[in-house]
């Protein structure tokens, strides 16, 4: 086997892509996976969770590794696709033992925030080293860092009752929200709320949207009630709908009531519409111009970093006041359209408005018909008088057209051997 000289820390290889022998990339790597048998003899290393298509995680074994060079992994070029289901004697080196508070030497404590993994002569792995950050007074306001052998900390064989995710979402920082909510899921409860725990609102909010119903419940009961409003204000507000649509009556309406007023107000909007209508998929803040506004100011507006980019495809025109319920529709202007028209065309000018778009009781049947017979990924919902009530996006469309367990079925994936 080709490796790196020396030890290898795991947090330099977390997310690094998983390459067959052809350079085909076949996933990325999440995880190792050990066996821990005592305290003295150096935890085994078993194989690496590798997320494949379709955020399916599969187990592959360490001895079908034969490359950790370069910042890339290469296997044999055989997966077994099954599942990766963790067995009782096993453990997930980075999601269980990053930010563990164990013994150093001394007899003060420390918390793990990397490890290492190194290769014996007999070309076995085995966890070598862990990188410890010290608590207390006597580390200093920071905390000394240390790299000591495996032996020489204790406290890692015994259950910790409250641990920090601190290292563990270092880790974890570049993941895609859904990426992220996948992970999640595949954890034990109480490292998941660990983990939620220390991630930020607006972070925790976006990974919320990606769970399925049980895992937002689940995760919002357990939240601080202030903290799980500020959170419910920072989702889309279809999906914070959608959340406390699944509460009881009692504990949406207390949460609702932490909410700030204005996000309140476009939730409890929408929280009185049929769930599979285009105004209970809609959002309440779709772009919305007024006629007289340039085509590079509107430019400016969609080009924002955290709009989504369903939304981002197009602007709604409409008469002032300019906040869902709008004033007067006048149409839609296509993102294609603002890039070939001068900066300074008003875009009253260029707006579409030839189909007959959804009222807000529309069924989920006739918005995806409208979708795919003009190849849109959004378009406005109206009321009678040809107000604007909020914006329907491919992506909502497709949460409900699919089975509600759609996030538990994989994807099938085959390698190549």
């Amino acid at each position: 086997m080709s490796v790196a000289p020396g030890r290898i820390f795991l947090s330099r290889i977390a997310g690094q892509a998983v390459f067959d022998p052809a350079g085909d990339q076949v996933g990325r790597l999440r995880d190792v996976v050990v066996a821990i048998r005592s305290a003295r003899q150096r935890p085994r290393v078993l194989g690496l969770v590798v997320e494949v298509l379709g955020r399916r995680r599969v187990f592959l074994p360490i001895t079908r590794v034969t490359s950790l060079d370069s910042g890339q992994i290469i296997t044999t070029g055989v997966l077994n696709v099954r599942r990766f289901e963790q067995r009782r004697n096993e453990t997930l080196a980075i999601h269980e033992l990053f930010d563990r508070t164990v013994r150093v030497p001394d007899g003060t404590s420390a918390t793990v925030y990397d490890i290492a993994m190194q290769q014996d002569p007999r070309r076995d792995w085995y966890i070598s080293d862990l990188a410890v950050q010290g608590v207390g007074k006597r580390f200093g306001r920071r905390g000394q860092q240390l790299v000591l052998e495996w032996d020489q900390v204790t406290g890692l064989t015994q259950a910790e009752p409250g641990q920090g995710a601190t290292h563990l979402l270092a880790t974890m920082d570049e993941m895609r929200a859904a990426d992220l909510a996948s992970a999640l899921r595949d954890l034990p409860a109480k490292r998941r709320m660990e983990v939620v725990t220390e991630l930020g609102d607006e972070r925790l909010a976006d990974v919320l949207e990606e769970l399925p119903d049980a895992e937002q419940v689940e995760i919002l009961g357990v939240l601080d009630p202030e903290r799980a409003a500020v959170v419910l204000g920072e989702m889309n507000d279809d999906d914070a709908a959608d959340v406390l649509g699944q509460l009881p009556p009692a504990s949406a309406e207390a949460l609702l009531a932490l909410m700030e007023p204005e996000d309140a107000e476009d939730v409890r909007r929408l929280l009185t519409y049929e769930e599979r209508t285009a105004g209970g998929m809609m959002t309440t803040e779709p772009v919305v111009l007024a006629p007289d506004t340039t085509i590079a100011e509107a430019l400016a507006r969609i080009r924002e970093s955290d709009l989504h980019p369903a939304l981002a495809s197009m602007a709604y025109v409409c008469r002032s006041p300019l906040e869902t319920p709008t004033g007067r529709f006048l149409g839609v202007v296509h993102f294609q359209a603002l890039l070939r028209e001068p900066p300074s065309t008003q875009v009253g000018a260029i707006v579409d408005n030839d189909i007959e778009w959804p009222r807000d009781d529309a069924s989920l049947q006739h918005v995806a018909h409208l979708l795919a017979t003009y190849n849109l990924v959004a378009l406005p919902v109206v009321d009678e008088n040809q107000h604007l009530l909020g914006a329907v996006t491919i992506d909502d469309v497709l949460d409900h057209l699919l089975p509600e367990d759609w996030r538990d079925h994989d994807t099938q994936v085959v390698a190549d051997a």
